[in-house]
C-alpha cells in the first residue's frame, strides 16, 4: 500500500480498505465470523497481537479504541486541552499494554456490536479528516501537539493502516476456515 501524502489519497485509502475489510468480513458466516482464530496451521509473527486477539471482533474492537483515541485527542488538542495521543500512564514503548486493556475491556461485547460500533467510528473519524484541509493533514508542525509528526500520519495510522493490519488477519482467518 503506497502511503498517502494528502488529504484526497487518506480519503481514498481509508474508505477503499475499510471497504475491504468490511467485504472480507460480509464473506463470513455468523459462526465463522465468531469463531476463534485457529493459527496452528499457518506461520504468524512474533507480535503480540497474534496472542492477544483471539477472533474477528478483538480485531475489529481494536480499532474501534484507536478511532476514540485519534477522535479525543484531536477534540481536546482543538479546545486548548494540551493531551497526548496515547492516554496516561502509556507512551510508545508501554501502548501494548494498553491494547490488552482495550482486549480484556471488550471480552463481553458480542461481535454485532462490536461491528457497529466500528462503522460509527470510522464515519466519525472520516469526518474529522474531511474538516482538514491538506495543509493542516500533511504539513509538519503544523499543529504543535503533532509534535514532529503530521495529523494526517496519525490518521494514516488510525485508519488505512490500521485496516491492513486487520485484512492480513481476517484473510489468515478465512484461509484456516477453508482448510477445514
Amino acid at each position: 500500500m503506497v502511503r498517502p501524502v494528502n488529504k484526497q489519497e487518506l480519503i481514498v485509502a481509508a474508505q477503499d480498505k475499510f471497504q475491504q475489510m468490511m467485504s472480507l468480513i460480509g464473506e463470513l458466516d455468523n459462526g465463522q465470523k465468531q469463531v476463534d482464530f485457529d493459527w496452528s496451521n499457518q506461520k504468524i509473527g512474533k507480535e503480540a497481537h497474534w496472542e492477544r486477539d483471539k477472533n474477528i471482533r478483538d480485531v475489529i474492537i481494536h480499532l474501534f479504541e484507536w478511532h476514540k483515541l485519534l477522535l479525543n485527542w484531536v477534540e481536546a488538542n482543538q479546545v486548548g486541552e494540551g493531551t497526548s495521543f496515547l492516554p496516561e500512564p502509556y507512551n510508545w514503548r508501554t501502548y501494548g499494554q494498553m491494547n490488552q486493556e482495550f482486549f480484556e475491556k471488550h471480552q463481553q461485547t458480542e461481535f454485532e456490536e462490536a461491528l457497529g460500533l466500528v462503522q460509527k467510528s470510522h464515519k466519525q473519524v472520516m469526518l474529522l479528516i474531511d474538516s482538514f484541509s491538506d495543509e493542516a493533514l500533511f504539513t509538519k508542525k503544523y499543529f504543535s501537539w503533532t509534535g514532529g509528526s503530521t495529523l494526517g500520519s496519525y490518521c494514516i495510522s488510525a485508519t488505512s493502516s490500521h485496516y491492513e493490519w486487520a485484512i492480513k488477519k481476517i484473510k489468515k482467518h478465512k484461509k484456516q476456515l477453508l482448510k477445514k
